[in-house]
């Protein structure tokens, strides 16, 4: 087990590497290849207000006319050690973890991003809990009653789910449930969690079932195909003939075969929302690191729109190095491969 985990740290490490190679490509290199002129990132590190004049300087003094494995290196020794810009004007100092200096907000990116992760944090996490327990409940009892009216109901919601886009629910639960009702809270306030537990669920509860609803489907409907498969196997049928109770054969031997895609799905999906869950902050205006990212590229602000792509890029390789340990827990022949 331990190799096992070794290994996987290892693969992690590796894929982080890989990522911030492809990120830095993507916005420095691919643009090069194209045409771009080192005045061009310049540009775009300073926003459309500077004049050319200020522009061909920063380029300079910023390193855009350096190699580009001297600006890669430049960049990943940053965020480890920290940077340090030179406008010409004055030298602005961005400390580790660095991960860019906004030219237009004039602060580094980093601080900005752990602002607004908790917002994030709490959406993703509140929105989890809840279409785990709804969508994997569902998909069981629908498995378990197949051909019922309740399988029937419940995947005909389910299809509805997985169809109608996440603003088309958030602003139809916000008029209904907030607006007219008045039982939720309308969005624009999130409350620290250790502030005050029950503003913060009060204020994100809304939020959280608009998420959860459209993943919740998804996860029902994964969940009905892999109980319909695995109580169809002989060992299922081999339990139940040892006389073990229903609910131990359900729970223990047909949903932990049926958890395996539940497990990789769930990995991906809660990596890329912990990067920024941008249709839900935008539809309910929760300052979280998705309307951070919406921002920055209205602004055009290079280093902030990198930031974003990083920590998502980390999330999402964390959550998969998290999904690998727990197949082992789930099926004990991987840690074996």
């Amino acid at each position: 087990m331990v190799a096992y985990i070794i290994r996987r740290l290892i693969g992690a490490a590796v894929m982080l590497a890989v990522v911030s190679m492809v990120t830095f490509s993507i916005f420095f290199v691919v643009p090069r290849a194209a045409g771009a002129t080192a005045e061009d990132f310049a540009a775009r590190y300073v926003g459309k207000t500077a004049t050319d004049e200020t522009i061909s300087k920063l380029a300079d003094s910023l390193g855009f006319n350096d190699p580009v494995v001297v600006q890669y290196g430049r960049w990943v020794k940053g965020i480890f050690a920290g940077s340090e810009y030179n406008t010409g004007a004055s030298v602005e100092s961005c400390p580790a973890p660095c991960f860019g200096y906004s030219f237009i907000t004039h602060q580094p990116v980093w601080p900005d991003l752990m602002d607004r992760l908790p917002v994030t944090l709490s959406l993703a996490l509140g929105a989890a809990v809840v279409w785990l327990l709804a969508g994997i409940g569902t998909g069981v009892l629908s498995a378990l009653r197949r051909g019922s009216i309740f399988d029937r109901a419940a995947m005909t919601v389910a299809l509805a789910g997985v169809s109608l886009p996440i603003f088309f629910t958030g602003i139809v639960s916000l008029v209904v449930f907030s607006y007219g009702l008045g039982i939720t809270a309308p969005g624009g306030v999130y409350v620290p969690l250790f502030e005050n537990p029950v503003q913060w669920a009060y204020h994100l509860l809304l939020p959280w079932i608009t998420l959860a609803f459209l993943y919740a489907a998804s996860y029902a409907r994964l969940t009905r195909a892999g109980m319909l498969e695995t109580m169809g196997e002989d060992y299922i049928r081999t339990a139940r003939a040892k006389g073990l109770p229903e609910r131990m054969v359900v729970v223990k031997h047909g949903l932990r075969g049926a958890l395996t895609p539940i497990v990789t799905i769930f990995g991906l999906d809660f990596g890329l929302l912990l990067g920024g869950a941008v249709l839900t902050e935008k539809t309910f205006t929760l300052n979280g690191v998705g309307k951070y990212a919406i921002n920055a590229i209205v602004k055009n602000d290079l280093p902030q729109i990198m930031g974003v792509t990083m920590l998502a890029a980390f999330f999402v390789v964390f959550a998969n190095l998290v999904v690998d340990l727990l197949y082992a827990v789930v099926d004990p022949r991987v840690r074996l491969g």
